[in-house]
């Protein structure tokens, strides 16, 4: 484009275009597809969970002898969250979350066809490229298609239906493992996503924010944002206001920088404790009731219970930070997960099995809050340029914490049983409560956003 052109072509800032418009059904299609991406990751990254007590018994291997398998998912899943970020960041969000749902479904097909332990391990850390990738990638796009008077809504939706897929994952496995085996389980399990990676491919539009800062694809914004309902003239200019004034330059070191450091290494830590106890739980919460002496599905139906918490947690707890901001409402769920964990201790397993999964299910509910919610937390605190490497980063400590879940499982499992292995859920989440404390940034409520002088929550 011409300077002569410049000078007399319109100018749109697309974050106000977006944050003040409508909420139209194009926008919550793609919501919908990115929420779809993330049920599908949590589907398949959960199977393993409940195919672990059959693999054992089936292979008469021990606990210990099948952590590595699982800490070699969750390493690729760190990985894949902090390379899916990068990615996002510079190629676009659209192809992110298309490969890394075809990635994960694709393996775990094939880990039907695995012949030992050690084939599963580098099958799972291939799925865990794709898994990891995914759920940064889909809330990133979910943020940037949102206004921003929804948006802690929308991500937070977004990231329940991983719950949700796990919870789907217990269903599925229980009609699927009697009838078909793990192998059939895992054959099943991932052709679901490698169709709706397919599905992506010609539905999933680019993030328009993603688009407004590359000017050789302003033609392919300006029909996005017609299917948005907001027409623009075919030589329109597309800037960032909000990212220009805050942003010089994207990258790594971004996190860091104009008073970002606290926040993120304080993200960091309560992302690494968080998903300590999640992985903890979806991995062995089966392994370590059956280990109890409860049938194998008693114990499968406990990880369900925690999945069915972790979908209305954290919705309350969206409804709570867009009212009150998200500093209070994150901090008391994340006590509330502590002290659930260590007020079961008391609970005796075999004679109290109801309201042992009654209450991991209350426990679920407080800890997938928090988990979830932070997202929205992320999405805040990063500007559009570094959003996809803050979330993807904090996420990639996250999956540190869930690799250590791994091995700390089944020791603490094989060490000191059930009293043991929730006294390690409370005290995580113990730490996460401090940790959230310490985030100097949190999303406003309702009366602060509107104060004088104070931005809307989430509204970069």
């Amino acid at each position: 484009m011409s300077a002569a052109i410049r000078a007399t072509a319109p100018t749109i800032d697309i974050g106000r275009v977006l944050d003040d418009g409508p909420y139209t059904g194009m926008q919550k299609l793609v919501v919908f597809m990115a929420a779809l991406a993330i049920v599908m990751d949590g589907f398949d990254g959960q199977l393993i969970g409940f195919a672990i007590p059959s693999l054992i018994k089936e292979w008469g291997i021990t606990r210990g002898a099948f952590a590595p398998a699982v800490a070699a998912g969750l390493l690729g899943m760190a990985i894949g969250s902090a390379c899916a970020g990068l990615f996002a960041d510079r190629f676009g969000r659209r192809m992110a979350v298309i490969a890394s749902v075809f990635i994960f479904g694709a393996a775990t097909c094939c880990i039907g066809f695995a012949p030992d332990v050690l084939a599963i391990a580098a099958l799972r850390f291939v799925a865990g490229l794709g898994i990891g990738g995914a759920l940064p990638s889909s809330t990133t796009m979910t943020a940037e298609f949102t206004p921003a008077r929804r948006r802690t809504l929308a991500v937070t939706v977004t990231i329940v239906c991983y719950p949700l897929g796990g919870m789907l994952a217990g269903l599925f496995a229980a009609e699927v493992l009697p009838a078909y085996g793990w192998r059939g389980l895992f054959w099943i399990g991932g052709l679901f996503p490698i169709a709706l990676s397919i599905a992506l491919f010609f539905l999933l539009p680019e993030s328009p924010r993603f688009l407004a800062r590359h000017s050789d694809r302003w033609p392919e914004l300006g029909k996005l944002l017609q299917r948005m309902s907001r027409p623009t003239s075919a030589n329109t200019m597309y800037v960032d206001a909000a990212e220009q004034a805050t942003e010089k330059r994207a990258g790594f070191t971004s996190l860091f920088e104009t008073g970002r450091a606290r926040d993120t290494l304080a993200i960091w830590a309560a992302f690494f404790m968080c998903l300590l106890a999640v992985y903890s739980a979806f991995s062995w919460l089966p392994t370590m009731l059956a280990a109890e002496g409860l049938p194998p599905a008693v114990a499968g139906s406990g990880l369900t219970a925690y999945n069915l918490g972790g979908v209305f947690g954290p919705l309350l707890c969206a409804v709570a930070i867009t009212r009150f901001g998200s500093r209070w409402p994150l901090a008391l769920c994340a006590m509330g997960a502590a002290i659930s964990a260590f007020v079961l201790q008391g609970v005796d397993v075999s004679h109290n099995t109801r309201w042992l999964i009654f209450g991991i299910g209350v426990h679920g509910l407080f800890v997938n809050a928090v988990q979830s919610t932070m997202y929205a937390l992320c999405a805040y605190v990063y500007p559009t340029a570094v959003r996809a490497t803050g979330t993807a980063s904090g996420l990639a400590f996250g999956r540190l914490g869930a690799i250590l879940s791994a091995f700390a499982g089944a020791a603490v499992i094989t060490l000191g049983g059930a009293s043991a292995y929730l006294a390690m859920l409370g005290l995580a989440m113990v730490f996460v409560v401090v940790a959230l404390l310490m985030v100097k940034r949190h999303i406003p409520g309702v009366g602060r956003a509107h104060g004088a002088g104070v931005k809307p929550a989430v509204a970069h």
